[in-house]
């Protein structure tokens, strides 16, 4: 038994420098993983406390891979111009034999790369095929991460639209989609527009008191796939049923893409989930207007937080703390 812990800081799993392709991979691997009954893994458990605050564990055992982990989630409300993050997350991975802890990581650098490369995954199964535009509704940190994600997936991607609330983080995107090769990135102010003109779109708007939904899938191109990794709440939910088809990463853990008020819609249902997308021997060509919307999986994390041990293992880096 090792007398030593590993702990991975945040700019430990920066510095690890995970490829998009290697994160979804590992993402797809465990789905497959999943389908054939060798992870174990819980529904999000969430401990609410108020708006926005609240904590969540996520639970996963993986045979092949020989770990356990337990995301742990804590939101809080922070004031305007605050330091201070509204999501803090940590992973714990136990040997999944002796149940020997092994390791302790930032949770936080975790969830941007493995929700990118769950949307990834999950366009690689139902994106129209060489898709030229992809819209981002809301600009920040996951903007970025689905940036990386879908233009290693998609090198032929040629536009970018971005529409947010705050000016200065979509001509961020903007310019680290340039920066990436795209010939042209344009700042919208019109939600239909930018569901009119792109391929694909991403939903990542934070949830807040009093939102309203303001997307239209009416307006979407009648071939095209909406992430929704706010899980649907910007979504207008009487359009919804505009989409052909509707998908989540578990029908387990999700029936419905959730509205404004955090509640599951009951406008429409899934139909599929990428458990069983994943495992498919040839998935379908994708047609019509496909919604992927999710809350993340706990068997995700998972894959993520064994691709960034191996590899932190592999390259000397992180701090041995006594046990």
């Amino acid at each position: 038994m090792s007398d030593t812990l590993l702990y991975l800081s945040r700019e430990d799993v920066r510095a690890l420098s995970i490829p998009p392709a290697a994160a979804r991979e590992a993402v797809l691997q465990g789905f497959r993983h999943h389908a054939a009954g060798l992870n174990r893994s819980l529904p999000k458990s969430t401990l609410t406390l108020g708006h926005g605050h609240g904590f969540q564990a996520m639970t996963a055992a993986s045979s092949p891979l020989g770990i356990a982990t337990v995301k742990w989630v804590a939101m809080a409300p922070v004031a305007a111009g605050s330091p201070l993050p509204a999501v803090s997350a940590l992973i714990c991975v136990s040997d999944y034999e002796t149940g020997q802890p092994l390791a302790v990581l930032d949770g936080d650098e975790i969830t941007l790369m493995r929700t990118a490369a769950i949307s990834a995954a999950a366009a690689s199964l139902l994106a129209p095929a060489a898709p030229q535009t992809i819209g981002f509704v809301g600009c920040g940190l996951q903007a970025h991460a689905h940036l990386a994600a879908f233009h290693d997936l998609y090198p032929g991607l040629t536009n970018a639209l971005m529409l947010s609330r705050s000016r200065s983080s979509a001509e961020r995107l903007a310019e680290a989609a340039r920066a990436a090769g795209l010939a042209a990135a344009d700042i919208v102010d019109d939600a239909d527009a930018l569901l009119a003109r792109s391929d694909i779109v991403i939903s990542m708007v934070p949830g807040a008191a009093g939102m309203t939904p303001f997307l239209d899938a009416k307006r979407l191109k009648p071939n095209a796939l909406a992430v929704a990794v706010d899980t649907g709440r910007s979504w207008k939910p009487e359009t919804l049923p505009a989409f052909d088809l509707l998908a989540t990463d578990s029908l387990e853990q999700s029936r419905a893409p959730y509205g404004a008020d955090g509640n599951p819609v009951t406008t429409v249902t899934f139909q599929q989930d990428l458990i069983g997308l994943a495992a498919a021997p040839q998935p379908n060509a994708a047609t019509g207007r496909a919604l992927f919307a999710f809350r993340g999986v706990a068997f995700a994390d998972l894959a993520l937080a064994h691709l960034a041990v191996a590899r932190a293992r592999a390259q000397g880096l992180g701090t041995a703390l006594p046990r």
